[in-house]
């Protein structure tokens, strides 16, 4: 299991991140993002996946993965500036060995199974780990991804957040398997399930798959049981899928509770920490309110920065009509 330390900053990364996820809700609300995917009630999963990795390990996200993001040291208004419309990523993906946010379900899992290998080929030592949610597993790429993993022994770990529902879609309607870690099963990777809401079992089997994976032991599949408190995006309506009771029963096993009954029981918790790390979290939505509160300025010129590594030349045209058309 993990040690103190791990699970006394687990659970300062988990405020933190929650603060940070209620923030981002009203900044969507008040027209400040475009759309933001909570991740209310996934918090363990979130800042498991960040503490687990090394500085040189790469974390291939989802757009519902800002807490993870933010808890890998990512600044907050760089993790929101996709989502605010501003940039396709607002953070260099080498700089942090994090990949860009992916929307579309499942295509990063390739990615994260073609770097992994040749980190491997290089001798690096360097691990991949992917975050899907339940409904990435329907897609093909998701597949395509894990046969891949499983021939090549590719050091990457799968972690599957199962929230229960892909959009309005619940499980049980997606898939007559018992569990999405018989998948992994199938394709001859290494499977395990745990309960996502308990954030010292995700330590402790994330740290062991991300190690095993490191020496040689091949991929891994982590179906973590957890639930989506909040809507799809902030754009859903929740309740046309879903009943109130349900939620309420899931946030009876919120994880932060949890986890901060477990460090108070064993006395590496009082009121003075967790009264810190509440004003950690405040002043932290402070500084998002205030940063984004002011209007970016945007340069049409580097819709065409990133695209090849040397631009064709249509994309030279095209940025030349923009710079005669455009006036700063």
């Amino acid at each position: 299991m993990p040690d103190a330390e791990t699970l006394l900053a687990a659970y300062r990364k988990m405020v933190l991140g929650r603060r940070f996820d209620e923030q981002a809700n009203a900044l969507a609300r008040q027209g400040r993002l475009a759309v933001y995917p909570s991740s209310l009630g996934q918090e363990a999963c979130q800042v498991g996946a960040a503490l687990v990795l090394r500085d040189d390990d790469w974390l291939f996200p989802t757009y519902r993965d800002s807490v993870a993001l933010v808890s890998r040291g990512i600044d907050p208004v760089g993790v929101l500036t996709l989502l605010r419309g501003d940039w396709h990523s607002g953070y260099d993906p080498v700089a942090h060995r994090t990949a860009p946010q992916c929307t579309p379900l499942a295509t990063h899992a390739p990615h994260a199974v073609g770097l992994a290998h040749a980190e491997r080929l290089k001798g690096t030592g360097t691990v991949a780990l992917a975050l899907l949610g339940d409904g990435a597993t329907s897609e093909g790429d998701f597949h395509e991804a894990l046969n891949l993993a499983g021939v090549l022994r590719a050091p990457v770990v799968f972690l599957v957040q199962n929230n229960g529902y892909a959009i309005s879609v619940p499980f049980a309607a997606q898939t007559a398997a018992t569990s999405l870690a018989h998948r992994g099963v199938g394709h001859g990777v290494r499977a395990e399930q745990v309960d996502g809401n308990d954030a010292a079992a995700v330590l402790a089997v994330l740290a062991t798959a991300v190690e095993d994976a490191r020496s040689g032991g091949g991929p891994w599949l982590v179906e973590a049981l957890t639930y989506r408190v909040g809507p799809h995006t902030s754009a859903d309506d929740p309740s046309r899928y879903r009943s109130p009771e349900e939620s309420e029963q899931w946030r009876a096993r919120d994880p932060i509770a949890r986890l901060e009954r477990r460090l108070r029981a064993s006395g590496l918790l009082d009121e003075a920490a967790v009264a810190e790390t509440a004003d950690r979290a405040e002043a932290l939505a402070d500084d998002l309110r205030a940063r984004l509160a002011a209007t970016p300025e945007v340069d049409p010129r580097t819709l065409f920065d990133h695209v090849f590594r040397h631009p064709t030349s249509q994309l030279t045209d095209q940025r030349t009509e923009v710079e005669a058309a455009w006036r700063p």
